[in-house]
């Protein structure tokens, strides 16, 4: 092709897709057709699976009962005795059963205590498998939510809003602060004062999302600088783990932190339908990417007095230290690949060279 010919098929629009155009948009195609495939595997069809409960009944009956309820078809229920309610209830307020049936020894109407504050949707698949199972046998249930949401909490998706906020301002923060400058960051000076920049981001995220949530919205309650605090380590997390893959991945690595957590992480977190309700897939990645941790340990701040946030607060933790190493890293790497280079003076332009 001639310049003349080449100059024309560039004006005349031939040339505005470019290779690398080309290749970006199949990968933006396959995460469009991922991100359907994991919404609509994890949510199209919830159903209870091994939900803990615990199970308060006289001794004489007490084995019997646990086989059956654990032998349901399915397995939607993992039942396990406990020698009294008191029993039963520190082991739902501190996460540890989801529900508890209480059985009436002298009588055929038994209780059934469970947690709206751990979601919504679970209370009531426990409680519509209890039911069934109870009638079966010729007795009846009645619930009793001893850990409800709030008023301003519908069926206790608020700590999963907020916490998919938080995530979403972590990638993008990070993805701003990455292509301003370059896709890849060149030197430790500049990795650290991104990272810098990300932790203050984090802060000041953290806290807006909070202030929110309530006072604002009056949506979700718990200590307020315990969840100022976690959304500081969660925007953290998951903007660190983002500059890291952009560090070694370039523009790509964007395209991997959205897949991580919003992909496959917000639809395995718990929220619309938690754990005992997704698929096994998305039950097992759930606990360790960052939203999962960030809306159990928002649930827990809010309703359970703080129980049982160790582990997700380690997950969210290792995602925060490891994106910030591997930042540092990846920079480092690429400083020493363009030292070489940026040692020798290039020539003055002109005549007088």
């Amino acid at each position: 092709m001639s310049q003349a010919s080449h100059l024309s098929y560039r004006a005349g629009g031939g040339g505005a897709v470019t290779r690398r155009a080309a290749l970006l948009v199949i990968g933006v195609l396959a995460v469009q057709l991922a991100f359907i495939a994991s919404y609509l595997g994890a949510f199209h069809r919830p159903q209870p699976h091994r939900a803990d409960l615990a199970v308060v009944a006289p001794a004489q009956v007490r084995g019997e009962l646990v086989r059956k309820l654990d032998g349901l078809p399915g397995r939607p229920l993992d039942a396990a005795p406990v020698p009294d309610e008191a029993t039963a209830v520190h082991r739902i307020r501190h996460r540890e059963s989801d529900a508890a049936l209480v059985v009436d020894p002298r009588g055929t109407r038994d209780r059934l205590l469970v947690a709206g504050g751990a979601g919504g949707s679970l209370a009531q698949a426990v409680e519509q498998v209890v039911t069934r199972a109870e009638r079966a046998e010729r007795r009846s249930v009645t619930t009793t939510d001893i850990v409800p949401a709030g008023r301003g909490d519908a069926r206790a998706l608020s700590a999963f809003y907020l916490v998919v906020g938080w995530c979403v301002g972590g990638y993008l923060c990070a993805a701003v602060l990455a292509i301003s400058a370059g896709a890849r960051a060149a030197t430790p000076r500049r990795a650290t004062v991104r990272l810098g920049v990300l932790a203050l981001y984090s802060v000041v995220s953290g806290l807006g999302g909070v202030i929110i949530v309530n006072p604002v919205l009056d949506a979700l309650g718990g200590n307020f600088f315990a969840l100022w605090g976690l959304g500081t380590l969660v925007v953290f997390a998951v903007g660190a783990a983002t500059l890291a893959l952009q560090g070694f991945l370039g523009v790509v690595g964007i395209g991997v932190a959205i897949l991580l957590v919003v992909v496959l992480g917000n639809p395995s977190a718990g929220g619309a339908y938690p754990y005992p309700l997704l698929p096994g897939f998305w039950r097992t990645i759930g606990p360790a990417l960052p939203p999962g941790a960030g809306v159990w340990t928002a649930r827990s701040i809010a309703y359970f007095r703080g129980n049982a946030v160790t582990g997700p607060l380690l997950v969210l933790s290792a995602w925060a230290v490891a994106g910030t190493v591997l930042t540092l890293v990846s920079s480092m790497l690429r400083g020493h690949t363009h030292q070489g280079p940026e040692l020798i003076p290039r020539a003055p332009d002109g005549p007088y060279a």
